[in-house]
Formats: structure tokens, C-alpha cells, sequence
């Protein structure tokens, strides 16, 4: 009496005897986020590495963060020069009238 089905194959989950062969990047050692974190903390400096790392090569888990990281920025950016911008025209009409 073997009437045990074996559930179908789903090669599209993972954990559904589909083992994806995917390259792993290197874990980024604390003493390279530590090296990081310093280089961040000099102005002007940490601006060009956030390119540098998000656009040049390297580890890709780093190159996702500093690409999050600047887009991030732009987005903050653009908000203080919206606000700059609505508190320039109040205070341009309020010194006229």
C-alpha cells in the first residue's frame, strides 16, 4: 500500500528542490566598516567616496548601500531646497507689503 505522492516540484521557490547556483559576496569585516565609517566623517571626502563606492567596484552589498545612501540624500536635498525656497517668497512678500 505505497500511495505516497511525492508534491510537485515548484522551480521557482526557493526551498522547492530548486537550488539556485548564485554567487555570495564576501561579508564586509568590521575593520572595513570601521576604516568606512572614519573616511565618512572627513567633509567633502565621504561625498566623493559615497560615489566612489557606489558607482566603482567592489562589494556589491557595499555598492547597494551607498547607492541607497545617496539616493537618500538627493531626496533630503531636494526637500531643504523646496523649504529654502517657501521660506525665500514668504519673506520676500512679507518685506514688500
Amino acid at each position: 500500500m505505497d500511495n505516497y505522492q511525492q508534491p510537485p516540484v515548484n522551480p521557482g521557490v526557493p526551498g522547492y528542490g530548486h537550488h539556485q547556483e548564485q554567487a555570495m559576496s564576501p561579508v564586509i569585516s568590521i575593520k572595513e566598516w570601521m576604516l568606512t565609517t572614519l573616511i565618512l566623517i572627513i567633509p567633502i571626502v565621504n561625498i566623493i567616496m559615497m560615489f566612489v563606492w557606489a558607482f566603482g567596484e567592489g562589494n556589491p552589498t557595499k555598492k547597494n548601500y551607498f547607492k541607497a545612501s545617496l539616493i537618500w540624500a538627493a531626496i533630503i536635498l531636494a526637500i531643504y531646497i523646496v523649504v529654502f525656497i517657501i521660506f525665500i517668497a514668504a519673506a520676500a512678500s512679507t518685506s514688500m507689503g
